[in-house]
């Protein structure tokens, strides 16, 4: 199974490169700040997608994608939650939504700073941003192919 992980995408064009993996996905992940549903909607033109809404996205968005969710991707648990918050850092706040449920691994967002590491046995993923790089030199999402473990590839591009 072949996941693309996307996040922050704050109502900006999708870049083809994104655009050309999705071609080829089974399921799209998007970790909020969608910015408006139109992204949904060219999302959902390739296949299913499954999201959590982020601290700028509309009471529209908001009503359609909850604050944080579980999914199931072959054998494995994923939690999924923006990370936005007041006290701490993005992933520990994606870490602590979750603090009560065991987890392969956690989807956020938030920091548009791309992550790909393990807090002791779950997977943490943030996929940055195609459309926001910052202060960033490359814009990025992620990959993950679902097997007998979790692949996870870091998609960075100018």
């Amino acid at each position: 199974m072949k996941i693309v992980i996307l996040s922050d995408t704050h109502s900006k064009a999708l870049p083809s490169r994104l655009l050309q993996e999705c071609k080829a996905a089974d399921l799209i992940l998007h970790a909020g700040d969608w910015g408006n549903l139109a992204i949904r909607e060219q999302l959902e033109a390739f296949t299913k997608v499954i999201g959590v809404h982020g601290n700028i996205d509309s009471p529209a968005i908001q009503s359609v994608y909850p604050a944080k969710q579980i999914i199931h991707a072959g054998k494995f648990k994923i939690g999924m939650v923006h990370g936005h918050g007041d006290k701490g850092t993005t992933e520990k706040r994606a870490i602590e939504a979750f603090a009560n449920e065991p987890l392969d691994a956690i989807v956020f967002g938030h920091s548009h700073i791309p992550l790909i590491r393990y807090a002791k046995r779950t997977l943490l993923l943030n996929p940055g941003s195609p459309t926001d790089k910052r202060r960033l030199p490359y814009y990025s999402f992620l990959i993950l192919q679902v097997e007998d473990f979790l692949r996870p590839e870091l998609i960075l591009f100018n």
